[in-house]
């Protein structure tokens, strides 16, 4: 038989997590383990320093225009700093931009505007079908013209897959090749991996981005990045009113 002070006694416990008196007691005792620390603090630290963060680049991106649109809202010297910054980006950016458009090419200049070409920088391929048929390959000429446009300071390709590749299979196009310092460092085939037929500039910006083609605080990819979220917002506040307005309407119907 146990002695008694060998014997272990039920303690009463409700809820070992709960600020009580009781448990502190316990907890004193070695009863019940130490409460963890609250992440609480934590949580909120991050919030706060994401806060500051959020308001000191809230100029980020914006083009010359939108910080002349912030006159009345900003601190002028405070916007000058910008301002000043904008204008050497684009100046270094007009200095880099020789392209403007897409390079149409045929086999035997492939090597020269492509491969020794990339040694530069990198070079975009667009391998596109030559049917007419093929809804992806139309969107993304279309794409690929916009991004050579406003991507001035990179090479942008195209060529019908079937005069660069013999036999090339119709299904893997479009085709997207991006050669950089002689090698193809990545290969897209389709839109499947984007957004099929619904692919837009955003997609290019990214690609552009994920091979290092382009910084991501690139203010070209920002503010595009910036006009879709707000017209998404304004797309969910149109529909939030017209959900409202709906609501509304059912109600008075009730009461006729």
């Amino acid at each position: 038989m146990a002695a008694p002070g060998d014997q272990r006694i039920a303690v009463p416990i409700d809820d070992p997590n709960a600020d009580t008196e009781w448990n502190d007691i316990l907890r004193k005792h070695g009863v019940i383990p130490e409460k963890p620390p609250s992440p609480t603090p934590m949580i909120q630290e991050a919030i706060e320093e994401a806060r500051r963060l959020a308001h000191e680049n809230r100029l980020e991106g914006k083009d010359l225009d939108e910080l002349d649109e912030l006159e009345d809202e900003e601190d002028e010297e405070f916007l000058e700093i910008y301002r000043q910054q904008r204008m050497k980006e684009l100046s270094a950016l007009q200095k880099k931009s020789v392209h403007g458009s897409v390079y149409p090419l045929s086999k035997p200049e492939y090597s020269r505007e492509v491969t020794d070409a990339s040694q530069n920088g990198p070079v975009f391929v667009l391998l596109t079908s030559s049917l007419g048929t093929n809804v992806e390959s139309r969107v993304l000429s279309e794409l690929w013209r916009q991004a050579a446009r406003e991507y001035g300071d990179i090479k942008f390709c195209e060529m019908r897959a079937s005069q660069a590749i013999e036999n090339y299979p119709e299904r893997n196009c479009p085709t997207i090749l991006v050669y950089n310092k002689g090698d193809i460092v990545k290969q897209v085939v389709t839109l499947m991996t984007m957004h099929g037929v619904k692919t837009n500039m955003l997609d290019i910006d990214k690609l552009l981005v994920d091979v290092g083609a382009i910084p991501e605080n690139d203010m070209r990819v920002t503010k595009r990045r910036r006009e879709a979220q707000d017209a998404e917002e304004e797309k969910l506040f149109s529909k939030n009113i017209r959900s409202t307005s709906d609501h509304k309407e059912e109600d008075d119907d009730d009461w006729d």
